[in-house]
């Protein structure tokens, strides 16, 4: 089973940026559906992006569409989710996310994603 290890998180400002890593061992991920999910204090996991095996089709949710990009690299077993013009409601813990299930485009549920990282923090102050 793959093992998921998030980077990145921290303290920002509102309007600032912030570059999430996740690095995967014990599997390579060009197999894989890759995504990031999200947890604020009190609310669900929810879905936050995602992007197929092969990079070319990506899903993202309408609170991040236009401001986030997620992106892969099989060749390093890694993705990012880079975060721009970021509002105190993107605060919450960031995973990362696999999925075995190879569809195009890729699922925008967090349910449909069945392997996930320890999470990193992402506070953004207003």
């Amino acid at each position: 089973q793959v093992q998921l290890v998030e980077s990145g998180g921290g303290l920002v400002q509102a309007g600032g940026s912030l570059r999430l890593s996740c690095a995967a061992s014990e599997r390579a991920i060009r197999t894989l559906t890759m995504g990031w999910l999200r947890q604020a204090p009190g609310k669900e996991r929810e879905f936050v992006a995602a992007v197929t095996w092969n990079g070319v089709s990506t899903s993202y949710a309408d609170s991040v569409k236009g401001r986030f990009i997620i992106s892969r690299d099989n060749s390093e077993n890694t993705v990012d989710l880079q975060m721009n013009k970021l509002k105190p409601e993107d605060t919450a813990v960031y995973y990362c996310a696999a999925r075995q299930v190879l569809t195009s485009p890729p699922p925008s549920r967090a349910s449909a994603y069945d392997t996930w990282g320890q999470g990193t923090q992402v506070t953004v102050s207003s």
